[in-house]
Protein backbone atom coordinates (compact mmCIF):
# COMPACT_ATOMS: atom_id res chain seq x y z
CA UNK A 1 0.00 0.00 0.00
CA UNK A 2 1.26 3.53 -0.59
CA UNK A 3 0.15 6.68 1.11
CA UNK A 4 -0.24 10.32 -0.61
CA UNK A 5 -1.73 13.23 0.48
CA UNK A 6 -4.14 15.71 -1.09
CA UNK A 7 -5.69 19.22 0.24
CA UNK A 8 -6.87 22.06 -0.66
CA UNK A 9 -4.24 23.82 -3.30
CA UNK A 10 -1.89 26.43 -1.04
CA UNK A 11 0.50 27.69 -2.64
CA UNK A 12 3.18 27.50 -0.02
CA UNK A 13 2.18 23.44 0.38
CA UNK A 14 5.82 22.37 -0.52
CA UNK A 15 6.98 23.47 3.19
CA UNK A 16 4.88 20.49 4.04
CA UNK A 17 5.47 18.16 1.25
CA UNK A 18 9.64 18.56 1.92
CA UNK A 19 8.70 17.19 5.46
CA UNK A 20 6.07 14.73 4.20
CA UNK A 21 8.35 12.63 1.57
CA UNK A 22 10.93 12.42 4.16
CA UNK A 23 7.86 10.21 6.71
CA UNK A 24 6.92 7.72 3.63
CA UNK A 25 4.29 9.60 1.51
CA UNK A 26 4.85 8.95 -2.23
CA UNK A 27 2.51 11.27 -3.44
CA UNK A 28 0.58 14.40 -3.23
CA UNK A 29 -2.30 15.77 -4.98
CA UNK A 30 -3.99 19.39 -5.55
CA UNK A 31 -7.33 20.35 -5.88
CA UNK A 32 -8.55 22.61 -9.12
CA UNK A 33 -10.97 24.47 -7.25
CA UNK A 34 -10.15 28.13 -8.77
CA UNK A 35 -12.56 29.75 -6.76
CA UNK A 36 -11.18 28.66 -3.65
CA UNK A 37 -7.67 27.80 -3.47
CA UNK A 38 -4.59 29.25 -5.09
CA UNK A 39 -3.50 28.42 -8.50
CA UNK A 40 -3.14 24.31 -9.06
CA UNK A 41 0.31 24.50 -11.17
CA UNK A 42 1.96 26.94 -9.60
CA UNK A 43 1.47 25.22 -6.02
CA UNK A 44 2.75 21.91 -8.34
CA UNK A 45 5.02 23.89 -9.62
CA UNK A 46 7.09 24.89 -6.28
CA UNK A 47 6.62 21.64 -4.90
CA UNK A 48 8.27 20.43 -7.64
CA UNK A 49 10.78 22.32 -7.70
CA UNK A 50 11.17 21.46 -3.79
CA UNK A 51 11.07 17.90 -3.53
CA UNK A 52 13.09 15.35 -4.91
CA UNK A 53 10.92 11.81 -5.03
CA UNK A 54 7.17 12.50 -3.92
CA UNK A 55 4.94 11.97 -7.33
CA UNK A 56 2.65 15.37 -7.64
CA UNK A 57 -0.70 14.81 -9.26
CA UNK A 58 -3.62 17.44 -10.07
CA UNK A 59 -6.41 15.46 -7.84
CA UNK A 60 -8.48 16.70 -9.96
CA UNK A 61 -8.14 19.23 -13.25
CA UNK A 62 -11.91 19.67 -14.56
CA UNK A 63 -11.78 20.28 -18.41
CA UNK A 64 -14.05 22.93 -18.36
CA UNK A 65 -11.37 25.31 -16.17
CA UNK A 66 -8.92 25.06 -19.66
CA UNK A 67 -8.63 23.58 -23.09
CA UNK A 68 -6.86 20.75 -23.35
CA UNK A 69 -3.79 21.83 -24.89
CA UNK A 70 -3.66 24.39 -22.03
CA UNK A 71 -4.32 21.58 -19.59
CA UNK A 72 -1.42 19.45 -21.53
CA UNK A 73 1.32 22.13 -21.75
CA UNK A 74 1.14 22.98 -17.95
CA UNK A 75 1.23 19.15 -16.57
CA UNK A 76 4.00 18.94 -19.50
CA UNK A 77 5.56 22.01 -17.63
CA UNK A 78 5.25 20.63 -14.03
CA UNK A 79 6.99 16.98 -15.69
CA UNK A 80 10.06 19.07 -16.77
CA UNK A 81 10.41 20.01 -12.99
CA UNK A 82 9.75 17.18 -11.60
CA UNK A 83 10.29 14.17 -14.52
CA UNK A 84 8.81 10.45 -14.13
CA UNK A 85 7.00 11.96 -10.96
CA UNK A 86 4.45 13.63 -12.84
CA UNK A 87 0.58 12.41 -12.60
CA UNK A 88 -2.13 14.37 -14.54
CA UNK A 89 -5.68 13.45 -12.94
CA UNK A 90 -8.74 14.39 -14.77
CA UNK A 91 -12.77 14.43 -13.52
CA UNK A 92 -16.12 16.01 -14.17
CA UNK A 93 -15.24 18.61 -11.51
CA UNK A 94 -17.64 19.05 -8.01
CA UNK A 95 -16.53 21.79 -5.62
CA UNK A 96 -14.34 23.63 -8.54
CA UNK A 97 -17.74 23.60 -10.83
CA UNK A 98 -20.37 24.08 -7.81
CA UNK A 99 -18.62 26.40 -6.79
CA UNK A 100 -19.77 28.89 -10.10
CA UNK A 101 -23.31 27.44 -10.14
CA UNK A 102 -22.60 24.91 -12.40
CA UNK A 103 -23.37 21.29 -12.61
CA UNK A 104 -19.93 18.64 -13.74
CA UNK A 105 -18.97 18.45 -16.98
CA UNK A 106 -20.36 16.02 -19.28
CA UNK A 107 -18.53 12.71 -19.86
CA UNK A 108 -18.56 13.06 -23.17
CA UNK A 109 -16.34 16.49 -22.72
CA UNK A 110 -14.08 15.05 -20.26
CA UNK A 111 -13.32 12.05 -23.01
CA UNK A 112 -12.63 14.42 -25.48
CA UNK A 113 -10.18 16.15 -22.77
CA UNK A 114 -8.56 12.74 -22.20
CA UNK A 115 -7.75 12.10 -25.84
CA UNK A 116 -6.27 15.13 -26.94
CA UNK A 117 -4.17 15.73 -23.31
CA UNK A 118 -3.04 12.00 -24.01
CA UNK A 119 -2.21 12.26 -27.87
CA UNK A 120 -0.01 15.65 -26.94
CA UNK A 121 1.56 14.01 -24.16
CA UNK A 122 2.67 11.40 -26.60
CA UNK A 123 4.03 14.11 -28.87
CA UNK A 124 1.84 13.34 -31.39
CA UNK A 125 -0.23 15.43 -33.82
CA UNK A 126 -4.15 15.25 -32.80
CA UNK A 127 -7.00 17.18 -34.48
CA UNK A 128 -8.69 19.62 -32.01
CA UNK A 129 -11.93 20.75 -32.00
CA UNK A 130 -13.27 24.37 -31.14
CA UNK A 131 -16.97 24.39 -31.65
CA UNK A 132 -17.30 24.20 -35.65
CA UNK A 133 -13.48 24.29 -36.13
CA UNK A 134 -11.05 21.43 -36.80
CA UNK A 135 -7.49 21.71 -36.56
CA UNK A 136 -4.44 19.54 -35.81
CA UNK A 137 -1.98 20.74 -33.43
CA UNK A 138 1.19 19.75 -31.78
CA UNK A 139 3.96 21.10 -29.43
CA UNK A 140 6.21 22.48 -31.25
CA UNK A 141 9.51 22.35 -29.27
CA UNK A 142 8.89 19.21 -26.93
CA UNK A 143 13.15 19.06 -26.99
CA UNK A 144 14.10 22.76 -26.51
CA UNK A 145 13.39 22.37 -22.32
CA UNK A 146 10.19 23.98 -22.54
CA UNK A 147 8.15 20.97 -21.48
CA UNK A 148 8.93 16.99 -20.78
CA UNK A 149 7.30 14.75 -22.75
CA UNK A 150 9.52 11.74 -23.02
CA UNK A 151 8.75 10.73 -19.33
CA UNK A 152 5.59 9.21 -19.70
CA UNK A 153 2.47 11.02 -17.75
CA UNK A 154 -0.01 8.91 -16.60
CA UNK A 155 -3.81 10.18 -16.82
CA UNK A 156 -5.97 9.54 -14.19
CA UNK A 157 -9.64 9.62 -14.45
CA UNK A 158 -11.61 10.41 -11.15
CA UNK A 159 -14.82 8.73 -11.36
CA UNK A 160 -17.54 7.85 -8.86
CA UNK A 161 -21.18 7.03 -10.55
CA UNK A 162 -21.33 4.39 -12.94
CA UNK A 163 -20.85 5.55 -16.64
CA UNK A 164 -17.56 7.55 -15.07
CA UNK A 165 -16.11 4.58 -13.63
CA UNK A 166 -16.84 2.69 -17.02
CA UNK A 167 -14.95 5.63 -18.99
CA UNK A 168 -12.56 5.19 -16.10
CA UNK A 169 -11.87 1.84 -17.42
CA UNK A 170 -12.11 2.75 -20.84
CA UNK A 171 -9.66 5.50 -21.20
CA UNK A 172 -7.80 6.15 -17.94
CA UNK A 173 -4.33 4.93 -17.13
CA UNK A 174 -5.64 4.70 -13.55
CA UNK A 175 -8.80 5.22 -11.21
CA UNK A 176 -9.14 7.69 -8.46
CA UNK A 177 -11.55 6.35 -6.54
CA UNK A 178 -14.49 8.09 -4.06
CA UNK A 179 -13.76 7.14 0.03
CA UNK A 180 -15.79 3.67 0.25
CA UNK A 181 -16.12 0.61 2.62
CA UNK A 182 -14.30 -2.15 1.39
CA UNK A 183 -17.35 -4.10 -0.36
CA UNK A 184 -18.51 -1.27 -1.92
CA UNK A 185 -14.95 -0.36 -3.22
CA UNK A 186 -14.74 -4.02 -4.80
CA UNK A 187 -17.90 -3.74 -6.57
CA UNK A 188 -17.12 -0.31 -8.25
CA UNK A 189 -13.51 -1.38 -8.87
CA UNK A 190 -15.33 -4.89 -10.72
CA UNK A 191 -17.50 -2.38 -12.71
CA UNK A 192 -14.01 -0.22 -13.76
CA UNK A 193 -12.58 -3.52 -14.81
CA UNK A 194 -15.38 -4.86 -16.94
CA UNK A 195 -14.89 -2.01 -18.62
CA UNK A 196 -11.56 -1.96 -19.44
CA UNK A 197 -12.09 -5.81 -20.50
CA UNK A 198 -14.73 -4.76 -23.08
CA UNK A 199 -12.42 -2.04 -24.29
CA UNK A 200 -9.97 -4.83 -24.91
CA UNK A 201 -7.41 -2.76 -22.45
CA UNK A 202 -5.03 -4.24 -20.01
CA UNK A 203 -4.67 -2.86 -16.64
CA UNK A 204 -1.61 -4.49 -16.12
CA UNK A 205 0.19 -0.81 -15.13
CA UNK A 206 -3.21 0.78 -14.15
CA UNK A 207 -2.94 2.62 -10.93
CA UNK A 208 -6.08 2.61 -8.17
CA UNK A 209 -5.83 5.74 -5.89
CA UNK A 210 -8.70 6.62 -3.24
CA UNK A 211 -9.05 9.79 -1.63
CA UNK A 212 -9.82 9.53 2.08
CA UNK A 213 -10.34 11.50 5.34
CA UNK A 214 -8.93 10.33 8.34
CA UNK A 215 -8.83 10.53 11.89
CA UNK A 216 -7.33 8.36 14.15
CA UNK A 217 -9.56 8.55 17.56
CA UNK A 218 -7.68 8.51 21.01
CA UNK A 219 -9.24 6.01 24.08
CA UNK A 220 -12.89 6.89 24.86
CA UNK A 221 -13.17 10.17 22.20
CA UNK A 222 -16.57 10.16 20.33
CA UNK A 223 -16.75 10.83 16.36
CA UNK A 224 -18.30 14.57 17.09
CA UNK A 225 -15.21 15.48 19.71
CA UNK A 226 -13.88 19.22 18.58
CA UNK A 227 -10.43 17.38 17.83
CA UNK A 228 -12.84 15.36 14.98
CA UNK A 229 -14.37 17.95 13.67
CA UNK A 230 -11.20 20.24 13.05
CA UNK A 231 -9.58 17.36 11.65
CA UNK A 232 -12.06 15.85 9.17
CA UNK A 233 -15.14 17.94 9.38
CA UNK A 234 -14.18 20.49 6.66
CA UNK A 235 -14.02 16.89 4.31
CA UNK A 236 -17.62 15.74 6.13
CA UNK A 237 -19.34 18.75 5.21
CA UNK A 238 -18.94 17.93 2.48
CA UNK A 239 -21.30 15.44 2.11
CA UNK A 240 -24.31 17.73 3.20
CA UNK A 241 -23.36 19.91 0.34
CA UNK A 242 -23.11 17.32 -1.89
CA UNK A 243 -26.67 15.99 -0.87
CA UNK A 244 -28.27 19.61 -1.13
CA UNK A 245 -26.56 19.93 -4.55
CA UNK A 246 -28.07 16.73 -5.29
CA UNK A 247 -24.87 16.22 -7.01
CA UNK A 248 -23.23 13.01 -8.51
CA UNK A 249 -21.07 12.64 -5.36
CA UNK A 250 -24.45 12.48 -3.79
CA UNK A 251 -25.07 9.27 -5.30
CA UNK A 252 -22.61 7.55 -3.98
CA UNK A 253 -23.50 8.05 -0.05
CA UNK A 254 -25.82 6.42 2.48
CA UNK A 255 -29.49 6.98 2.26
CA UNK A 256 -30.03 7.18 5.38
CA UNK A 257 -27.94 10.84 5.14
CA UNK A 258 -30.88 12.35 3.57
CA UNK A 259 -32.57 13.46 6.91
CA UNK A 260 -29.26 15.50 7.82
CA UNK A 261 -29.39 17.27 4.45
CA UNK A 262 -33.20 17.91 4.34
CA UNK A 263 -32.41 19.59 8.11
CA UNK A 264 -29.20 21.14 6.70
CA UNK A 265 -31.60 22.87 4.33
CA UNK A 266 -34.29 23.96 6.15
CA UNK A 267 -32.42 25.07 9.07
CA UNK A 268 -29.16 26.59 7.57
CA UNK A 269 -29.26 27.32 3.66
CA UNK A 270 -32.95 28.18 3.89
CA UNK A 271 -32.58 30.67 6.62
CA UNK A 272 -29.35 32.67 4.86
CA UNK A 273 -30.01 36.19 3.86
CA UNK A 274 -29.02 35.70 0.16
CA UNK A 275 -31.26 35.43 -2.78
CA UNK A 276 -31.81 31.60 -3.79
CA UNK A 277 -29.79 31.58 -7.04
CA UNK A 278 -26.82 33.11 -5.34
CA UNK A 279 -27.04 30.19 -1.78
CA UNK A 280 -24.35 27.91 -3.14
CA UNK A 281 -22.17 30.79 -2.81
CA UNK A 282 -22.52 30.94 0.48
CA UNK A 283 -22.73 26.64 1.26
CA UNK A 284 -19.37 25.67 -0.20
CA UNK A 285 -17.69 28.74 1.55
CA UNK A 286 -14.85 27.10 3.15
CA UNK A 287 -15.54 23.60 1.31
CA UNK A 288 -13.26 21.18 2.14
CA UNK A 289 -10.96 24.00 3.74
CA UNK A 290 -13.28 24.92 7.43
CA UNK A 291 -16.65 24.60 8.99
CA UNK A 292 -18.57 27.56 8.72
CA UNK A 293 -20.33 28.72 12.44
CA UNK A 294 -23.74 26.42 12.11
CA UNK A 295 -22.37 23.73 10.62
CA UNK A 296 -21.60 22.15 13.50
CA UNK A 297 -24.73 20.35 13.91
CA UNK A 298 -24.88 18.69 10.94
CA UNK A 299 -21.67 17.14 11.63
CA UNK A 300 -23.34 13.92 13.34
CA UNK A 301 -21.31 11.07 14.21
CA UNK A 302 -23.23 9.22 11.49
CA UNK A 303 -21.99 11.82 8.89
CA UNK A 304 -18.27 11.23 10.15
CA UNK A 305 -18.66 7.35 10.10
CA UNK A 306 -20.12 7.57 6.63
CA UNK A 307 -18.10 10.30 4.81
CA UNK A 308 -14.45 9.43 6.62
CA UNK A 309 -12.32 6.94 7.87
CA UNK A 310 -12.47 7.95 11.53
CA UNK A 311 -11.82 5.38 14.22
CA UNK A 312 -9.50 3.90 16.63
CA UNK A 313 -5.92 3.38 14.70
CA UNK A 314 -6.18 -0.32 14.55
CA UNK A 315 -9.67 -0.60 12.86
CA UNK A 316 -8.19 1.86 10.33
CA UNK A 317 -5.15 -0.17 9.70
CA UNK A 318 -7.62 -3.46 9.29
CA UNK A 319 -9.85 -1.58 7.07
CA UNK A 320 -6.78 0.08 4.95
CA UNK A 321 -5.51 -4.30 4.61
CA UNK A 322 -9.58 -4.88 3.80
CA UNK A 323 -9.19 -2.55 1.03
CA UNK A 324 -5.72 -3.42 -0.40
CA UNK A 325 -7.20 -7.11 -0.60
CA UNK A 326 -10.33 -5.74 -2.31
CA UNK A 327 -7.48 -4.16 -5.47
CA UNK A 328 -6.47 -0.44 -3.67
CA UNK A 329 -3.06 0.66 -4.43
CA UNK A 330 -2.92 4.19 -2.85
CA UNK A 331 -4.53 5.92 0.05
CA UNK A 332 -4.50 9.38 0.12
CA UNK A 333 -5.46 11.12 3.16
CA UNK A 334 -7.14 14.37 2.43
CA UNK A 335 -6.40 17.31 5.23
CA UNK A 336 -7.70 20.76 5.88
CA UNK A 337 -4.67 23.27 5.40
CA UNK A 338 -5.11 24.33 9.27
CA UNK A 339 -2.42 22.09 11.36
CA UNK A 340 -1.44 19.89 8.00
CA UNK A 341 1.84 19.90 9.05
CA UNK A 342 0.98 18.16 12.67
CA UNK A 343 -1.72 16.00 10.58
CA UNK A 344 0.72 14.46 7.78
CA UNK A 345 3.15 13.43 11.43
CA UNK A 346 0.65 11.98 13.37
CA UNK A 347 -0.59 9.88 9.89
CA UNK A 348 2.75 8.77 9.79
CA UNK A 349 3.37 8.04 13.32
CA UNK A 350 -0.07 6.49 13.52
CA UNK A 351 -0.70 4.65 10.34
CA UNK A 352 2.50 4.57 7.65
CA UNK A 353 5.15 3.86 10.19
CA UNK A 354 2.91 1.11 11.79
CA UNK A 355 1.64 -0.28 8.27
Amino acid sequence: MRFGLNWPTRIDAWKDLVVAEDLGFTSAWFYDSHMLNSDMYAAMALAAEHTRQIKIGTGIAVPSNRIAPVTAHSIATINQLAPGRTMLGLGTGFTGRNMMGLPPVPLAELREHVRVCRALLRGEEVLYREGRRERWIRFMHPDRGYINIKDPIPIIVAAQGPKAMALAGEIGDGWMAPTSDPESFRHNLSAVKNAATRAGRSLDNFSITMFAGVCVLKPGESLTSPRVISQVGPLAIVAIHALWEASAVAAQLPPELGSVAERYRSEYVDKLDLPSDRRYLKVHEGHTIYVKPGEEKFLTAEVIKSFTMTAPREQIIERIKELEAAGLQEIAFCLPNEGARERIEELSREIVSRY
